[in-house]
């Protein structure tokens, strides 16, 4: 005990503001288009694997739920005209929600939780890199439950789903199932591109999709993967507490 106390001490305190931990050099984030040096050469379109960008009035534009950050259209550019930063707060409230319906859900969030959120993982079909990145937010440098924030056993504890993969053919029924074992008000969370797209695997007979293929879904965090401070930002979002 005292040689646990000692390093207790000696070690202090490791846990950091979430928002102010600073980002390692190879960081990937969000992807920008410097519209003005476009030559309209399309190369970004045939180069993107997950056919996250089309043309919106002859400029390339990224959907980022979509994006996953590879690379490959700024690799294949020739003009330049998308730029790599490591911007990761790319969370979003129920996908394109009118004002008044993002107002709604936050009186929502605000009457029903407070100030405390239990999170139920759920994995639909991930090649558990946000899986790893989710396991994260429980470390020292980041304890989510300092915010009041915890995982649970079961969705029946839960007010927020945190879905992590495509939707896949066999992992459709439980999906369902475990949404609406959650009590209401509920909330679901898409994370990762994978989950907020289902673009990324391509077409197959055993993908069914997007998690809002199948269940309705709150916030989406996209990424491949999102970093931990990303999903923070995604849960801060649905607790209305940014």
């Amino acid at each position: 005990m005292l040689n646990l106390m000692r390093k207790i001490v000696a070690t202090g305190t490791v846990t950091k503001n979430w928002d102010a931990l600073s980002l390692p050099d190879q960081s990937s984030g969000e992807i920008r288009v410097q519209s003005a040096n476009c030559r309209d050469c399309r190369q970004c379109l045939t180069a993107c694997p997950t056919q996250a960008i089309t043309l919106r009035q002859e400029v390339p534009f990224i959907d980022q739920k979509a994006c996953i950050f590879c690379g490959h259209c700024i690799e294949t550019c020739p003009a330049g005209c998308l730029e790599q930063t490591s911007h990761y707060k790319l969370a979003t409230l129920g996908g394109a929600l009118a004002d008044d319906a993002a107002d709604a859900l936050k009186k929502k969030i605000r009457s029903a939780l407070g100030r405390s959120l239990h999170v139920r993982h759920v994995d639909i079909g991930s090649c558990n890199a946000c899986d790893f990145e989710m396991s994260h937010l429980l470390s020292p440098i980041y304890d989510i439950q300092q915010y009041g924030i915890d995982f649970v056993a079961s969705p029946r504890h839960a007010d927020l789903l945190m879905v992590t993969g495509v939707v896949t053919r066999n992992s459709t029924q439980a999906l369902q199932m475990t949404y609406e074992a959650a009590p209401a008000p509920k909330l679901v969370m898409a994370v990762g591109s994978c989950a907020c797209s289902g673009q990324t695997f391509g077409d197959s007979y055993a993908i069914r999709g997007a998690v809002d293929d199948v269940v309705p879904v709150d916030v989406y965090v996209p990424g491949c993967p999102p970093r931990p401070q990303a999903l923070i930002h995604g849960i801060m979002l649905a607790l209305d507490r940014l």
